[in-house]
């Protein structure tokens, strides 16, 4: 006989270990689905494209957004998704000038010229992306006198 005996204490602490562990296991798996980066990056392509000053909301389902001017990623519960712009944008950060701009400010309140904005946007999609906290992406297209650029930020 090489089987425990069932009336052992041992084997009732065993199962009752091994059972616990499972449920833990199982209650730990996150069941809400990944944050929904494609659809993030749509409404900064529709935005994009539009034809003059145009502006968009899109609710941010994650914990973080991180802003490049090729792409965008989500992150949420360990998980981060990303999806590429079908034109290059550029990401702002808030208390800049061109944050004030996307918030729907005047470009010539917040900036000296056309060269400003120019010179503001080539920075900002050279500065190194950041991971932030938010709960909305604005996108707004701006053209000041033969300056296009659109604004991304969170």
């Amino acid at each position: 006989m090489l089987d425990a005996p069932v009336d052992s204490w041992y084997v009732w602490v065993g199962l009752a270990l091994v059972a616990a562990a499972t449920i833990g296991t199982a209650t730990g798996f996150s069941t809400a689905p990944p944050p929904d980066a494609r659809a993030a990056a749509a409404t900064v392509d529709r935005v994009a494209v539009a034809d003059h000053g145009a502006t968009g909301r899109h609710p941010v389902d994650a914990d973080a957004v991180k802003l490049e001017p090729h792409r965008l990623s989500l992150r949420d519960d360990g998980r981060t998704t990303h999806a590429r712009f079908a034109e290059s944008v550029t990401p702002v950060r808030t208390g800049t000038a061109l944050w004030r701009v996307l918030r729907g400010g005047r470009p010539a309140d917040a900036l000296d010229g056309p060269s400003a904005l120019r010179t503001a946007a080539a920075a900002a999609r050279e500065d190194s992306a950041r991971w932030q906290r938010t709960g909305q992406l604005f996108v707004r297209t701006v053209t000041w006198e033969g300056v296009d650029v659109t604004l991304v930020g969170a």
